[in-house]
């Protein structure tokens, strides 16, 4: 029962704690990102096992870790507002060429970032040619671009 409780309680914590900190796409991880990933993946596992390194072990943490897993992406399916909280919501970037520096700061997203989102996806240059530029759940951002006059 040791074994299930603490799965949980770490799940819950890594869960709240990568929500807590923003929104990246995988892709998009940076070299530091990674490392943070690896390092916590270790400690992750230390905390997870224990001292009991058996099969048995290893099992009821996985099978606690997969149920934890399938009733959240349950419960978030019967509740908007679980999902606006575990999953969050796009948030405007930039609006008609004008940078949203109020969103872009509370996403820890700079001009850097979505000109270069601007350039690989549509080919945009500059801002003012941008007409929205979101930030998706996924940590994606998606940018349209201003229609031709």
């Amino acid at each position: 029962m040791d074994d299930i409780a603490r799965s949980l309680a770490i799940y819950g914590m890594l869960l709240a704690l990568f929500r807590l900190t923003g929104k990246r796409a995988l892709a998009q991880i940076t070299t530091f990102d990674f490392i943070l990933l690896l390092i916590i993946g270790e400690a992750t596992q230390q905390a997870l096992l224990g001292n009991d390194f058996s099969l048995v072990n290893a099992f009821t943490v996985i099978v606690t870790l997969m149920v934890a897993d399938l009733g959240l992406s349950l419960a978030k399916q019967h509740s908007r507002k679980l999902n606006r909280i575990l999953e969050g919501e796009p948030l405007l970037l930039v609006d008609n060429g004008r940078f949203m520096k109020e969103h872009m700061d509370k996403a820890r997203v700079d001009e850097e970032d979505i000109l270069e989102a601007a350039r690989s996806l549509q080919g945009l240059e500059r801002a003012d040619q941008i007409r929205f530029a979101v930030l998706e759940r996924n940590g994606e951002i998606t940018v349209i671009p201003n229609r031709p006059r």
